[in-house]
This record gives structure tokens, C-alpha cells and sequence, in this order.
């Protein structure tokens, strides 16, 4: 098998099944979204070589079954229902014959031999049936499904996770809450399960082999004998129904041994016991070692053995009831000794573990109890199984409710570095604390304080954050959300309010980001096209939020994805309505207008939340746009005199044709570069726009080369600073066009001069008046009385400082004022955009002053010291001439303008 692996060799295989399978969860993948397939373990018994030759073998292999087509087509539950139910509900022990292509697995030291590759086009050829166990098990858990159907979702989804660790429905976000908050050995059938099965025939462990011992055999009248060999068929029972998974063995050989001390009569002794499991075991399976799920559990069995009496005695010690020190002893000794393990693994560390363990602890045993009751009640009358289901319903929605609001905290989790050394310094950590913790523990206001502490870092108040991180900067205006290989921005519309740009691929990381800003209410959501890297995020978005509207492109392509996006708004009740181009809104200090896409002949205008829209554009047909990316919505956004322009993901072409449709469109404060910031961009939209600030978002090590080297240096010549989330995180736009300025992941960020050209521009806080139409008047009737700070009017002082003596400011120029009167403050203008780049500054070299003041050197043309020191500076800081276009009756301003 390996050599034909290694050639990626087609090749006929009779397969022994050895798992359940299951379907992986959706991937995306750029912008498109990987289709979920179907994968089980098996045991290749013969192999049919390309040639014809047939070999016996004994060949552990992974098996992948792959769905013919794209996955913009297999989405969510439409897809898990698409592939074939013959292939999920193959048993273990059944053989079958495949056509498969082979492919080497992806790390050497991975269990299987080979990767069989097999599209799901046909039903499998079963070759041999199950064995009657496989039989019955198969057929004792499809019955514990059929009984689960009528729940509600996280109880029909949990409840077979809990009993025999069938998690083939539960949802990706439930799954995703149980790992923040540590729970996922809840649905990995462990020796919890099997503690409580066993319980129920022995009754506590301590009295079982004394008279008074208690639980149904005494009441069955079994001896100890009798009991040791029924517990014994009831631990291999819970081995097949609930599969030989490293957890279930681990539980069952301790198990074993217990049953077997009870049986002879010896005394019981839970630490050889565990070693002797985890020795028997090793031997028999060697692969076992390198199990990260059998190393959890051995290492939480010792935590429980070890640890957790020592730390109930210390808490009952200080009057803590002997239960709860129990509890809290045990969850808190499986958590210290399972989190550096945990950081290697996922690169993090929880801080509701303990909290969430000790709320759902309550609810495990009668979820169980009731749950193995439907189990063995099912084949035999179903009603009564589904009357058990859903009573053990209600203690499995609590558990789910528990996972779910333990991670939707803030600080339910914080990364931490990963791989061994992260596990290691992790663990060193632990080892200090543990001293630190006895001590803390003999002073009362000392343990308040520190529960109190881990509040407010779990909570997160937004204040308390914004103290401490900086994040968010007061006074935001825009923020590009990190959300990795995809878009999400965030523009502000008062307090908890915001107009939301794209959802990015994940729901957790637009969740986060929008937790972190406050937002709470989001009265139009705009998805820009309907690729997998801006929309799979949305279910995140609509997490826990008011949301007035979805407003969507007109072209529904991907059609899959488009569904996946009604589907969801359907689910959270929210409409959706599709942009047209000239469409202008207001929120609060927004205001925005749609510029593209074309609107289709037969679409009427939108109709919203919003009261009517504005649309003037000429319906174009669909065939004018060249895939989703060109159907981009884009937006051009003003708010607190800022303009941005968010261009999605357009093309060359449909950037061009947005230039073509728009000629009015000027320069800009802030640019969302289009497509990640791709090497295709438009030179000429790229001019005219001539942005101060460029934001880009792309993913940490995506393999498109995102973004491009070459778009960046277009960008940086024409001046813009260029802030982008895969180096710099999240993006934080602030102030006004007077003074525009950014906030990277806390740190205040200012542009300067870009070095290394001729023409320098301002840095980005500089200010910047609205943009010049192209071909018409700068704006105020085409006055020369543009300026910027740096530089100074010919009256010899800066914008916005102290006019000289015994004149006031007076528009464009020093007017003297009246004796006695309050000079006026100077109106402040700005340079038109059109015009910044048609020649250098060259400033008066004379002051306004009285001509009985004058002195000889204040004559035009004998510059002063001072004059050139400020004629040097306007040169650099990238001053521009109005150039025919002075101000006639101002002195000095004749032939220039001021900058």
C-alpha cells in the first residue's frame, strides 16, 4: 500500500470498516468553501494493483469520501444530507470493495498507511456483513436517534453525545462552544459515563464489597461475584455501543479492574488500577501513546485520584460543605493538569473550565441515567424511549446553555503560545501558582479580590478594556475587523449602533470583533457579494444582535452560498433586500451611497428599514458582470467629514467601468483596497482616488501572496499609508479630515513622509478638503485659498495660529483690523485633492506688515532667514501650487496660491 501511495496510484481495495464515519466540517478556502465529506477509518484486507496483481494485506488506511461538484453547492445541512446514507451507515466489521485513488497521508508518523480517496457517485459494494454485536450496537444507537428526533435542536443534537458519543449532529457553533469552555469530554464518552452506569449496579464505590453495600444488585440478589461479571458485560457493552475510542477504553480497563478487586474480594486501589489499564492498554495498542485524547485522560483520571482529595480536605479545612469542596476539587485538579496539554494542542488557555464544569456537573448524571434508559428502551417500545428522551432533554438544553454563554463571554479564553513549549511554560506557571493559591486562601479579602479579578476578566466591561488595552480608541469612526483571509468593517452610527460591511469567513472572529466594539444593533448589514470569505461569518454577526436588514448584491452567485445567506436570515427573522447603484442612506453621522453593481433590468428598488432610496443608475443586464467579484457592492462612505470608499472585491474591469460611471468620483480620505489587496488594481481609479490611508484585509500566511507586493508600492507612491490586518490586526480609523489618524491593535499610528521620492505628502493626519469633480472648480468657486497645516499664508502665519499684529483674518489673506476690536479666528480651508500634485510650494518671502514697519529685507524678492527656513519646510512636507488660479487684489497672491 505505501509504495502505490506514494505514486498516488488508482487501485481496487476490499476494506474491513473499523469506525463510525462522519462527516467533516466546511472549510473556506479563499473565496470558495470546501465541501464537507465523508471519512472513516478501515483496515485494507486486499489491494488490486493497477497491473492487475492482487495482494493480502493488513493495512490501517483512511478512507475519504468525496462528493462529485463544487462546495458552493454543499452547504450545512443540505450537504450532509446530499451524500449517500449508504455510505453513513456503514457498521464497523463490514467489508467492502472500493475504487479508490491512494495518496500518501499527511505526516509520517500518522496512524494509517494510505489515504483513499472515493467519490460518493455510488452506493458502496458491501463484500461482508457486520457481526450480529456490530448489529445490535448499529442498531441500538439508531434507535436512540429516532427517539431524539422530536427535541429541540441542542437537545436532539447533545443528548446522543452524552450517551454513547454520537456527535455526527451536533452544530458546528455548539461544537465550537464546548471547546471554549472546555466541556468536549462531556461529548467524548469517558469514565464518567460508565462511572454512572456502573454506580447504578454497585452503588458507591467505597461500600461495594461491605454488607451494607447499596445500588441494584444487592436488590437483584447478586453476589459480589455475580455483580464483578455483570458490571464486567455491562463495561464491554459500553465498549461496543459506545465505540473503542481512547477515552472509552481508558474508562473500561479501570473498570475492569475494579469489578475484578470486588469479585475476589481484595481490597480496592484506584492508582495501580489506573496503571495497570494504561499498561495493559499500551501493549495492546501501541498507537495508543501518541493519542493526545488517552493522554488526557489518563492525566484527568490521576488529577482525580491525586490531586482532587488533597484540595477537597484543604477546602473543607476553611468551612467549604464537603460536596462542593468535592466538586470544585475535582474540576479545578482536571483543569490544572489538562491545560498545558489543551495550549499544545489548540494554542490557548480557558478561564470558564472550572465555572462551566461546575454548572454543567449537575446536570451530566440525570442527562446520562435518562439517556441510557432510552438507549435499551428504544428497540423494544419507542414511545417509551422518546418519553425518556425527553425528560433527559431538559438537563441536556441546560448543559448546551451552559457551553453556549460560557463562550459567548468576552475573556472565556485567551491565547497562549502552543506546541510543546507552550504546554511547558503553561505547566511551570501551574506549579507556582499552586503555592500561591494555598496562601491566598488564608485571607479572606485576598479571595475576594481575586474572584473579583477574574470577573472582570472574564466579563471584559467595556470601560475597564478600554483603560487598560486601548482598545477601542474613543472616538472611532471605522474599524477593519481582523478576521483573517476575508473582510469585515464596522463603521459607527452612535452608541452600540453600527452600519456592518461583510462578515468575514468565520463566525467567531466577527463575533469577537463586534463583542470587543460594543455593537449591539446593527440596522443594515451589507454583504458585498456572496463569496464564502465575506458571508460565512454571518451567523456570527446575528449572534445576540439586533439586526434591521441584510442588503445583499444583485447577482445571487455562488447560488449555494446566496441560499446559505437566506437561510440564515430566515433563522434569525431578518430581511433582505438587494442594493441598487445611486441608493443614498443616513444612520446617525452616516451617510452612504451605492456606486455599483449595475441593476438588473427587472429589479425594482430597494425598500427597507431605511424609508425610500435614491436610485438613478440605468438598469444593465447581468451579463455585464463578470462573476461575483465584479458584482461587488460598493460603498462610498462620509462620516464626520471623512470620505471611504470600500470597493469589495472588483476586478480591473468593473473598476473601470466604476471610474466610467462616475466621473464625478474624486480623491478620498480612505481606501478598503479591492480583492485583499490583489495585484489586480486599475492604475487609473488608483490616481484619481489618491487615498491618505489604504487599508487591506488579507489572512496571517495565505497562500494567494495577499497582498500584493507590487500594489502596495502603487499605493505608497501615490502617497497613502498602507495599514493591513495580517501584520498589523484590526484597524481603528479616527478623527476628521482636519486631522485623520489610526489606532493598530491599541498603538496610536500617524503617518509620516514616505522616503525615497520626489513628491512627499502630508502624513495622514494632515487635513484634506472634499475632492475637486474631475475637470471642474476646486471647491468654495475656485478660490486659491487651499492650505494645509505646515504650511504658511502669505500673511506669514500657520493655519489656525495667531495672525501678526494688528491684523485679523480675513478669507484668503491678512485683512488689518479695526483698533480695539477682537480679531476674529481664521476660517480654516484645505487644499483641493485635484490639485496636490501640480507643483511645489513657494511662499511669500515678505510679511504683512504696516508699511511704517517695514523693514528693508521685508521687500519681495529678499528673502529673510525665516522665509527660507519656511520655504524649505513646505517643500517638504509636499505643498502644491495653484497655478493660474490667484486671487486678484491680494497682495503676494498674484500669480500662487496659498498651500
Amino acid at each position: 500500500m505505501p509504495p502505490l501511495a506514494e505514486h498516488y496510484e488508482g487501485l481496487t481495495a476490499e476494506l474491513e470498516v473499523s469506525g463510525d464515519p462522519r462527516l467533516t466540517r466546511p472549510k473556506v478556502r479563499g473565496s470558495r468553501r470546501t465541501p464537507p465529506v465523508l471519512v472513516f477509518t478501515a483496515d485494507a484486507v486486499r489491494v488490486t494493483a493497477p497491473g492487475g496483481a492482487v495482494t493480502a494485506v493488513r493495512t490501517p488506511v483512511l478512507v475519504v469520501v468525496q462528493q462529485r461538484g463544487g462546495g458552493d453547492e454543499a452547504h450545512g445541512r443540505g450537504a450532509r444530507e446530499s451524500l449517500s446514507s449508504a455510505w453513513r451507515g456503514l457498521l464497523p466489521s463490514t467489508r467492502i470493495r472500493v475504487v479508490a485513488r491512494a495518496a500518501p497521508p499527511l505526516s509520517p508518523a500518522d496512524q494509517v498507511a494510505a489515504v483513499l480517496r472515493v467519490t460518493a457517485d455510488a452506493p458502496p459494494v458491501k463484500v461482508g456483513a457486520p457481526s450480529p454485536v456490530q448489529r445490535l450496537a448499529g442498531h441500538l444507537r439508531a434507535g436512540l436517534r429516532e427517539a431524539t428526533d422530536g427535541l429541540r435542536p441542542d437537545a436532539r443534537a447533545l443528548l446522543p453525545g452524552l450517551v454513547v458519543g454520537d456527535t455526527s449532529r451536533v452544530p458546528p457553533d455548539l461544537d465550537d462552544a464546548f471547546r471554549a469552555t472546555d466541556l468536549t469530554h462531556l461529548l467524548a464518552v469517558s469514565g464518567s459515563n460508565l462511572t454512572i452506569v456502573l454506580a447504578l449496579l454497585i452503588g458507591p464505590p467505597h461500600l461495594a464489597t461491605r454488607a451494607e453495600r447499596r445500588g441494584l444488585a444487592p436488590r437483584l440478589g447478586l453476589s459480589l461475584r455475580g455483580t464483578a461479571v455483570t458490571g464486567g458485560a455491562l463495561a464491554l457493552a459500553f465498549v461496543v455501543v459506545c465505540r473503542p475510542d481512547p477515552s472509552v477504553l481508558r474508562a473500561a480497563a479501570c473498570g475492569l479492574i475494579t469489578l475484578l478487586a470486588i469479585g475476589t474480594g481484595r481490597r480496592r486501589s484506584l492508582l495501580p488500577a489506573l496503571a495497570a489499564a494504561v499498561l495493559l492498554l499500551l501493549l495492546y495498542d501501541p498507537w495508543l501513546a501518541r493519542s493526545y485524547g488517552f493522554l488526557l485522560s489518563v492525566l484527568a483520571t490521576g488529577a482525580l485520584l491525586l490531586l482532587a482529595p488533597r484540595w477537597s480536605a484543604a477546602l473543607q479545612r476553611r468551612r467549604v460543605p464537603p460536596r462542593i469542596a468535592e466538586v470544585i476539587a475535582a474540576a479545578a485538579a482536571a483543569q490544572a493538569v489538562c491545560a498545558p496539554v489543551v495550549a499544545v494542542l489548540a494554542a490557548r488557555v480557558g478561564l470558564v473550565a472550572v465555572p462551566c464544569n461546575l454548572l454543567a456537573e449537575v446536570a451530566v448524571a440525570p442527562a446520562t441515567v435518562l439517556g441510557f434508559a432510552a438507549l435499551a428502551v428504544a428497540p423494544v417500545a419507542l414511545p417509551a424511549a422518546q418519553a425518556l428522551s425527553w425528560c433527559a432533554g431538559w438537563p441536556a438544553e441546560w448543559i448546551a446553555g451552559v457551553a453556549r454563554t460560557g463562550a459567548a463571554l468576552p475573556g472565556a479564553e485567551f491565547d497562549w503560545p502552543g506546541g510543546w513549549g507552550g504546554g511547558l511554560v503553561l505547566a511551570a506557571a501551574l506549579v507556582v501558582l499552586v503555592p500561591v493559591v494555598r496562601r491566598v486562601l488564608r485571607r479572606p479579602w485576598l479571595c475576594v479580590l481575586c474572584v473579583l479579578a477574574m470577573i472582570l476578566a472574564v466579563c471584559r466591561p467595556a470601560p475597564l478594556t478600554r483603560v487598560l488595552t486601548g482598545w477601542p480608541p474613543p472616538g472611532w469612526r471605522a474599524v477593519v475587523c481582523d478576521v483573517g483571509q476575508g473582510d469585515g468593517l464596522v463603521l459607527a452610527a452612535g452608541d452600540g449602533t453600527a452600519l456592518v460591511v461583510d462578515a468575514g469567513p468565520e463566525p467567531q472572529a466577527i463575533d469577537r470583533c463586534l463583542t470587543d466594539l460594543g455593537i449591539r444593533r446593527i440596522p443594515l448589514l451589507v454583504l458585498t457579494h456572496f463569496h464564502a470569505d465575506h458571508v460565512d461569518g454571518l451567523p456570527g454577526a446575528l449572534r445576540g444582535r439586533a439586526v434591521g436588514a441584510i442588503e445583499t448584491t444583485t447577482l445571487q452567485d455562488p447560488p449555494g452560498q446566496a441560499q446559505f445567506v437566506r437561510t440564515a436570515a430566515a433563522a434569525a427573522r431578518v430581511p433582505v433586500i438587494r442594493a441598487a447603484p445611486g441608493e443614498r442612506r443616513h444612520l446617525g453621522p452616516l451617510t452612504w451611497e451605492v456606486l455599483w453593481p449595475p441593476a438588473p433590468p427587472t429589479l425594482p428598488g430597494p425598500s427597507g428599514p431605511f424609508g425610500p432610496t435614491d436610485s438613478t443608475s440605468q438598469p444593465v443586464g447581468a451579463d455585464d458582470l463578470d462573476g461575483p467579484n465584479d458584482a461587488s457592492v460598493t460603498l462610498l462612505v462620509r462620516t464626520g467629514g471623512l470620505s471611504l470608499l470600500l470597493l469589495g472585491d472588483l476586478e480591473p474591469p468593473a473598476q473601470r467601468a466604476l471610474l466610467a460611471s462616475h466621473p464625478e468620483l474624486g480623491g478620498v480620505d480612505v481606501l478598503k483596497v479591492a480583492h485583499h489587496g490583489s495585484a489586480y488594481q486599475d492604475p487609473p481609479l488608483m490616481h484619481r482616488l489618491a487615498p491618505r490611508l489604504a487599508l487591506i484585509s488579507c489572512g496571517t500566511g495565505n497562500p494567494y501572496g495577499h497582498p500584493a507586493p507590487r500594489t502596495i508600492a502603487a499605493l505608497r507612491a501615490q502617497g497613502a499609508r498602507v495599514l493591513r490586518t495580517d501584520t498589523d490586526g484590526a484597524i481603528a480609523i479616527l478623527g476628521t479630515t482636519a486631522r485623520l489618524s489610526a489606532t493598530v491593535n491599541g498603538h496610536r499610528i500617524k503617518s509620516g513622509p514616505v522616503p525615497g521620492r520626489r513628491t512627499r505628502r502630508r502624513p495622514v493626519s494632515a487635513r484634506r478638503a472634499p475632492a475637486r469633480p474631475a475637470g471642474g472648480r476646486p471647491p468654495g468657486g475656485g478660490l486659491p485659498g487651499g492650505c494645509r497645516p505646515g504650511c504658511r499664508r502669505p500673511g506669514g502665519y500657520r493655519p489656525g495660529g495667531r495672525p501678526p499684529r494688528g491684523y485679523r483674518s480675513g478669507g484668503h489673506g491678512a485683512v488689518r483690523s479695526r483698533p480695539g476690536r477682537r480679531r476674529s479666528p481664521l476660517r480654516r480651508c484645505a487644499l483641493p485633492a485635484a490639485n496636490r500634485r501640480t507643483g511645489r510650494c513657494r511662499l511669500r518671502s515678505h510679511r504683512y506688515r504696516p508699511r511704517r514697519q517695514r523693514r528693508p529685507w521685508d521687500r519681495p524678492g529678499r528673502p529673510t532667514p525665516r522665509a527660507a527656513q519656511r520655504d524649505g519646510e513646505g517643500r517638504r512636507r509636499g505643498c502644491v501650487v495653484h497655478e493660474g488660479v490667484g486671487r486678484a487684489g491680494s497682495a503676494g497672491s498674484a500669480s500662487h496660491g496659498c498651500c
